[in-house]
């Protein structure tokens, strides 16, 4: 596929309609493809693809490698004979509303458990060897990493223990990853390895079968891929010499931001910093692994907290906020020339937004990685009905490698940003767009389309012109609003679909 001026969607496959409990990558995710396909959005971008740990939240991942069985599809699971259509009766959530994440580890994981048991019953299935054979580098990890943290948390429910971490709650030896204890563990937990295993293979020959549907179609998915990954990680577990950590695995320094737009007091994300030093060492095979991994799933990347590649926000751990950190630098140009020099110039797009440096736009710039504009950012007020036209969010400011967006998965919707706004600021926004407000959050859509940026890319939320009910994130806070926005049904409509496709080919977004 060429690059070409395109638009496109943001919408995470959680928040497909779907009457068991979560949206997941069954036929609702085809009929979300036919939509994209009729709006004529030719990009549909998701967040991180992983199994889900604290918070729920795709950018805390239990694996960098693995995918999330959540969004395993039941339905195509009962085709497939594993499941029978009683056993889907009767889900314990419903139908339109929120993610029911609750009832998605009660009730879906058993079921999809049940279907991985009666699909290992069967007799030899050689995708499924050559699907371990070729993924055994992360997936034996991960697998018995799944395994032993299911016993270790079951054991801190029963004891009342709230802290059941890997590094500080297991028991030390499988926490070390002595042989003895791992050899221990694999034998004596070898089929519910395997259930772990056969799960993965759900998911990635379910997300291949989609990607393969939505490519058919002319339309490219944007992937997510966190700088960080979770402390609470097969990946912080299984290779702890690649991270700032202690000799039992706890890190000495985290991740986060300084005080910004999003926090007074910084976002103190809690993620182990990496020791550059041995990723370097090793010609960043650990990183080429992820990059490609991640290709093989997705069509284009997009690096979130792409500036940490330059230098890293570095807080003690223990800190309580991220106000008392420092900047330590990243070798990232040496980092992107492996990569090039392993997988040749692959698509990636650059989440420079926060505190951003002429360094780090020099980093970006020397790769050709087109960045991110944010239109809720642009408009700057200074109380006396003046605009800060040297915001560099303002769409006169944009050159042509860029990705403009009305807002990201850590905005409010359009229209909750706009409602926030003083009468000044909504003044302004409206003077800027001249235009009334009886249809603002469209004709920002229309500014981003019709801006020189290649990409622009619009959550589904916009499209729909929903209110703050409908946010998907609120940075800094973890509960049960976030992440589990669903759309119903009724969202993936002609009349929406005709009115994007119409402006897509008004400013020459359609290839």
């Amino acid at each position: 596929m060429t690059v070409q001026r395109s638009a496109g969607i943001l919408m995470h496959p959680t928040s497909l309609p779907s009457s068991y409990c979560i949206g997941d990558l069954g036929p609702a995710a085809y009929r979300f493809a036919d939509f994209l396909n009729q709006a004529g959005a030719r990009l549909w971008q998701v967040l991180p693809l992983g199994p889900t740990g604290y918070g729920e939240s795709p950018y805390a991942s239990l694996s960098t490698f693995a995918g999330n069985p959540y969004l395993i599809s039941l339905e195509m699971l009962v085709q497939d004979g594993l499941l029978s259509d009683s056993q889907l009766q009767n889900p314990p959530c419903e139908k339109t509303g929120r993610v029911n994440y609750a009832a998605v580890r009660s009730w879906k994981m058993p079921l999809i458990g049940k279907a991985a048991e009666a699909f290992l019953r069967k007799s030899k299935n050689e995708k499924f060897e050559t699907f371990c054979r070729e993924n055994s580098w992360w997936l034996e990890d991960f697998a018995l990493f799944s395994v032993v943290k299911e016993y270790f948390d079951r054991k801190a429910v029963q004891e009342k223990v709230s802290d059941s971490r890997w590094n500080r709650y297991w028991d030390k030896d499988i926490a070390l990853r002595r042989k003895a204890a791992v050899k221990r563990w694999t034998s004596e937990y070898g089929s519910r390895i395997e259930i772990v295993k056969a799960e993965q293979f759900f998911f990635f020959q379910q997300w291949q079968n989609l990607k393969k549907y939505v490519n058919d179609r002319n339309i490219r998915i944007i992937g997510d891929i966190p700088i960080f990954v979770s402390p609470e990680s097969a990946d912080l577990w299984a290779d702890r010499s690649l991270f700032h950590a202690d000799s039992d695995g706890i890190p000495t320094v985290v991740s986060g931001v300084p005080p910004d737009y999003f926090s007074t007091t910084g976002q103190l994300w809690g993620n182990p910093l990496y020791r550059w030093e041995a990723h370097e060492a090793d010609g960043f095979s650990w990183w080429i692994r992820r990059i490609q991994g991640l290709l093989k799933m997705v069509d284009i990347i997009r690096i979130d907290h792409f500036r940490g590649f330059e230098a890293c926000w570095e807080i003690p751990a223990g800190a309580e906020t991220a106000e008392n950190g420092r900047w330590v630098k990243a070798p990232g140009e040496k980092l992107f020339e492996a990569v090039q020099q392993q997988l040749g110039d692959i698509p990636i797009l650059a989440e420079d937004l926060g505190v951003i440096t002429k360094e780090v736009n020099a980093l970006r710039d020397r790769f050709g990685f087109p960045g991110m504009k944010v239109l809720q950012f642009a408009f700057e007020y200074d109380g006396k009905g003046k605009l800060n036209t040297a915001n560099s969010f303002l769409p006169f400011h944009y050159t042509r490698n860029a990705v403009v967006y009305t807002g990201t998965h850590d905005n409010d919707t359009t229209r909750g940003w706009y409602r926030s706004l003083s009468d000044g600021e909504r003044d302004l926004v409206r003077r800027y767009l001249a235009r009334p407000d009886d249809d603002i959050v469209w004709d920002l859509i229309r500014e981003g389309m019709r801006s020189v940026a290649l990409y622009a890319v619009f959550p589904m939320q916009d499209l729909l012109d929903l209110d703050s009910s409908a946010r998907m994130n609120l940075p800094s806070t973890v509960g049960d609003a976030n992440w589990s926005w669903k759309m119903g049904e009724e969202g993936m409509n002609g009349f929406t679909a005709s009115r994007f496709m119409a402006m897509a080919a008004m400013y020459g977004r359609l290839e």
